[in-house]
């Protein structure tokens, strides 16, 4: 039976594409292991294991705040507070973000996309909240 070299192709394509998709990065619920609530920065532990190893730890991932007006009063500023433990969602920016921290326009230090050195917490899952 001869083999169809377009069909070949295809999947070889295919596989090719999924290789790539498994290695970009968009969101993740994680645990976190610690959390330093002056620096604004959690190490977490992906709970998602898409191979033979438990995902490694991610250290200093920023956190998200707030800043809210409730009821027409003044602006209030709420910071986080992670305990360990705790299940959140981080994503992973389009580009690296270190130089974009600073709030200025600025141009990446390299061309690392959906990278898991560029997550950022932005949220508690409410399965942590009150325990």
């Amino acid at each position: 039976m001869m083999q169809d070299p377009a069909g070949e192709l295809a999947k070889l394509l295919r596989g090719y594409g999924s290789k790539g998709a498994a290695q970009i990065s968009v969101s993740l619920p994680c645990v976190v292991l610690a959390y330093d609530q002056d620096k604004g920065r959690a190490s977490v532990q992906p709970l998602i294991q898409t191979g033979d190893f438990k995902p490694a730890p991610i250290p200093s991932v920023p956190v998200l705040g707030q800043r809210l007006s409730v009821g027409g009063g003044a602006e209030q500023e709420y910071i986080p507070v992670y305990k360990p433990g705790d299940v959140v969602l981080i994503v992973c920016a389009d580009r690296e973000i270190k130089n974009a921290l600073s709030g200025q326009v600025s141009r990446p230090d390299t061309n690392r996309q959906h990278s898991l050195n560029d997550a950022v917490i932005v949220g508690i899952f409410s399965t942590s909240l009150g325990r």
